[in-house]
């Protein structure tokens, strides 16, 4: 009899070590089961071992490991089992029974069209919209950054005061940029509403999440004079994805199958979010507008404080929405009468906000994740030309916690202006327009701004839960680490088959003497200079540690693998460090780290060698009796023999 054959795809966030370790624990299980598991890795590397049209026809079901998004249109007719990468490494033969018995969810849809089920299967409603959320911020950040940087380009280069704001030349070529960046800008909410909506129903998803998102930025539809901003889009992309999930899951004839993805459910979808929106959530929206403009209008005569409260709250609440708006046009509207003592408070509570993050993602560096510290160079440079949705994509994948922070620092912010005497003579903000001659009292002006910086520092530090249990700020209290002696050639092009060609004997440690992760980092760093591998210890530390803020390298099972790609590295190497009585890594798993393994590679690597020596680490390491081996093994020579087996 022909031996049954599963096929499987594992993928994590990271692409690196646990796509692979599952990868390798699935076609383990699969031997010791009598099947064949042949699995699609979506790693840092790209796609590998691709599955074929005729493999996935012949097997017996799919199994999806994954914590990214995967298409799941080629498995149409297919028994699937869909579960995170832990499950995989963890739950393999468990995952492998499912499909044998037939315990699978029936892929619907056709091979080519959309997958029909979406990701709402057996996740909680609540997995489903951090996902979908994830995912729509995730498309949303490049449209952000790229509109607000050119909008802040053609502003500085080309902007001028004038009585109705900074205005920029028509004609100029920074017209044309600020038009260019602008386009970039509107496209943020539709897009972020767009991929919430594709995360929840696939493709069909799409056309009504961007009307939906649409629709919430263009508040002329419900008779508001300002859209619903990036929370409108939050609501319209969340109802356009479960509108369009349940239209999904009605049954109709066969004959309309096939037209459902591509007409059927965009159609109804987007008339059902485009009805709902104008008609019921946009009047609530215009109404609310319109009380708000006659609250601040009956305010002005009373305490300024509280009026400066009031609108550096609203300024920051929801970073352009409504709120936003209405607080802006008031103090607009007040320029008009000769009134600029309004302005000046909102100009200040304008930019706090995305400087205040991308001051707080240099400051708490442990706070957030590398690729939020990337977004928050662009939010500081966006704040300092007022533009506050800057600071939307840290909202959004936090609301919490940094709506409440931004709040706060705007408000105290607009207090301190307020306090001051602040002024400003043009409907702009940021320190573009005291730059500009805009503001009376400008050092109070940027004293105001550092106060509201400042404050909202102070509340992300208490707020915001680490990211990793290992910041870089720990280092400053680390034993210091022995520099290299300097050596200027660079080996980049060093070939290996296996780990023995990069690994020497002298570069076994089988009792690290540290009893922290700090200490046993230290301690085979130094092993690297020693040896001749590195031309400055610190310089590859900092990479170390900064690959580490990213997320924990303790892959669990005991193991954890650290790796850093720095200038200061030689040739690609790595470093075996033993501590029988266990570290505290952080693992995923909570198991201490008893097996350590560095890996150092040259910045300018093109080679991809920290990929190929985690990929080959990663599948060895999931043998049980591999690491018993490596943690009973006496002598250097015998680890040698056991590594000499990592291929």
């Amino acid at each position: 009899m022909a031996e049954k054959t599963i096929v499987a795809i594992t993928s994590c966030p990271v692409g690196i070590a646990h796509t692979y370790m599952a990868a390798e624990t699935l076609e383990k299980k699969g031997k010791e089961l009598g099947v064949n598991v042949k699995v699609e890795t979506h790693g840092s590397i790209g796609i590998e071992n691709k599955l074929s049209a005729t493999e996935i026809a012949n097997a017996e079901g799919v199994i999806i490991a994954a914590d990214t998004a995967v298409d799941m249109s080629r498995f149409a007719g297919k028994q699937v089992v869909k579960v995170g990468v832990q499950d995989g490494i963890h739950k393999a033969t468990e995952l492998i029974n499912k499909i044998l018995n037939g315990e699978g969810q029936i892929q619907s849809g056709t091979v080519g069209q959309a997958s029909e089920d979406g990701e709402a299967k057996k996740a909680s409603v609540g997995q489903v919209m951090y996902k979908s959320l994830m995912n729509g911020v995730s498309y949303m950040v490049p449209f952000v950054v790229t509109g607000g940087l050119l909008i802040a380009i053609a502003l500085s280069l080309g902007g001028v005061p004038g009585p109705n704001g900074i205005a920029i030349p028509e004609g100029s070529i920074w017209a044309t940029i600020n038009s260019i960046g602008g386009l970039a800008m509107g496209m943020m909410v539709p897009v972020l509403s767009a991929f919430i909506a594709q995360s929840i129903a696939d493709r069909p998803g799409l056309v009504p999440g961007f009307v939906g998102g649409l629709i919430a930025t263009n508040g002329a539809l419900y008779n508001s004079e300002a859209g619903a901003g990036f929370l409108g889009g939050i609501l319209a992309g969340f109802l356009a994805g479960f509108v369009a999930l349940g239209i999904k899951k009605l049954k109709v004839p066969k004959v309309i199958q096939s037209i459902m993805p591509i007409i059927i459910i965009p159609v109804i979808s987007t008339l059902v979010v485009g009805f709902a929106f104008i008609y019921v959530i946009g009047k609530p929206v215009a109404l609310l507008f319109s009380s708000l403009s006659d609250f601040l209008a009956g305010m002005q005569g009373g305490s300024q404080i509280v009026l400066a409260l009031i609108l550096g709250a609203m300024i920051a609440v929801d970073m352009g929405g409504p709120f936003n708006k209405v607080a802006f046009l008031f103090g607009s509207g007040m320029i008009e009468k000769g009134n600029f003592s309004i302005m000046g408070p909102i100009a200040v509570a304008i930019c706090v906000p995305p400087l205040a993050l991308g001051v707080a993602t240099f400051v708490l560096k442990n706070k957030f994740t590398q690729p939020e510290k990337e977004a928050g160079k662009a939010s500081f440079a966006m704040g300092l030309f007022g533009i506050t949705e800057g600071a939307i994509p840290f909202a959004s994948t936090d609301p919490l916690r940094v709506i409440p922070s931004i709040v706060a620092g705007s408000m105290a912010g607009s207090v301190m202006a307020m306090l001051f005497g602040v002024t400003d003579h043009v409907a702009h903000g940021g320190p573009i327009v005291a730059v500009l001659g805009a503001v009376d009292n400008v050092l109070m002006f940027f004293v105001s701004v550092a106060v509201g910086i400042a404050v909202t520092v102070f509340c992300l530090s208490f707020l915001k839960k680490p990211v990793n249990a290992a910041p870089v700020a720990a280092t400053e209290t680390a034993a210091p680490v022995k520099e290299a002696v300097a050596t200027p050639e660079v080996k980049d092009d060093v070939e290996f088959e296996k780990l023995t060609d990069i690994v020497t004997e002298d570069a076994l440690i089988l009792d690290v003497k540290g009893d922290t992760k700090l200490d046993v980092m230290d301690e085979l760093i130094a092993k690297f200079a020693d040896l001749g591998k590195i031309t400055s210890a610190e310089e590859f530390k900092k990479a170390i540690l900064k690959r580490e803020s990213e997320s924990t390298t303790g892959i669990g099972m005991s193991v954890a693998i650290p790796h850093g790609k720095s200038d200061a590295v030689i040739e690609p190497s790595v470093v075996f460090g033993r501590a029988p009585k266990g570290i505290d890594w952080e693992s995923l798993d909570g198991e201490p780290a008893k097996l350590v393994f560095m890996i150092a590679v040259p910045a300018g690597n093109k080679t991809d060698a920290h990929l190929k020596i985690l990929q080959m680490l990663s599948r060895k390491l999931m043998d049980d009796d591999f690491r018993q081996s490596l943690l009973e093994a006496d002598t250097n020579v015998d680890v040698m023999a056991l590594l000499d087996t990592v291929r």
